[in-house]
This record gives structure tokens, C-alpha cells and sequence, in this order.
């Protein structure tokens, strides 16, 4: 089995239930990290593994599209990468929010999503 991870990726975002994060949005931190079995090893092509460019992308997508929980944003992304990348077998997605809009908090706060593939529920 290998592993890719996308460490430490940095967006701004629409994403909370404040009213005032719809409106000046803030800083987002997502790691993700994806496991598959190779279609050969050793990996010698970029269509025999995952392409982390594409999974970049994906990420930068739905974080452009603004959501009120964390929670929603690291099940969503879950599902696109599933859906989207057939040799995924298990993934993890974390997304941290950098400066919550908390009264005397220093901080960040985040939502950590695991799956494996034959666990995760559709619905989602």
C-alpha cells in the first residue's frame, strides 16, 4: 500500500456559522493524506499512482465553496476523493481553522474525518 499526503495547504475561506465569517471569511489549513494499492510496483508512471496535483484541486474546489461546518467540509471532500479516485482505499482529512472567531481564544480549532473505503457511507 502506498501513501500520499498533501501537508499544511492554505486557503481562505467563507466557512462558519458566524455571520461574520460569511462575510470576511478566514484562514483555512487542510492535510490529507490518501492510501492505495499501485497498479505495479515499483511505481515508475504517473498513471500507475495518484496524482496529487488532482488531488489538490479537488480540495481547492470545495474549499472555494462556502459551508458552516468543518465537520460537513471534511466528509464532503472525503466523498469526492472516493468517488473521484478509484484506487483510494483509506484517507484522512483534517481542516483547521486558524483564527476562530472565539472571544479570548488564541488558537486554532479543526475537524479530522477518517474512512476506509469499504466503511464509508454513501450518503454522505
Amino acid at each position: 500500500m502506498l501513501k500520499i499526503e498533501l501537508s499544511k495547504m492554505q486557503f481562505h475561506g467563507y466557512h462558519g456559522v458566524q455571520e461574520e465569517e460569511s462575510k470576511t471569511g478566514g484562514n483555512f489549513e487542510v492535510d490529507l493524506v490518501v492510501y492505495f494499492e499501485p497498479a505495479a510496483l515499483p511505481v515508475r508512471y504517473l498513471n500507475e499512482t495518484i496524482d496529487y496535483t488532482q488531488l489538490y484541486a479537488l480540495v481547492k474546489q470545495r474549499m472555494e465553496k462556502p459551508t458552516r461546518l468543518l465537520e460537513t467540509l471534511a466528509t464532503e471532500i472525503a466523498g469526492e476523493i472516493f468517488t473521484a479516485f478509484s484506487p483510494v482505499t483509506e484517507l484522512a482529512v483534517s481542516i483547521k481553522k486558524l483564527n476562530p472567531p472565539i472571544p479570548f481564544f488564541n488558537g486554532s480549532v479543526a475537524a479530522a474525518y477518517a474512512a476506509r473505503r469499504s466503511d464509508f457511507k454513501q450518503n454522505i
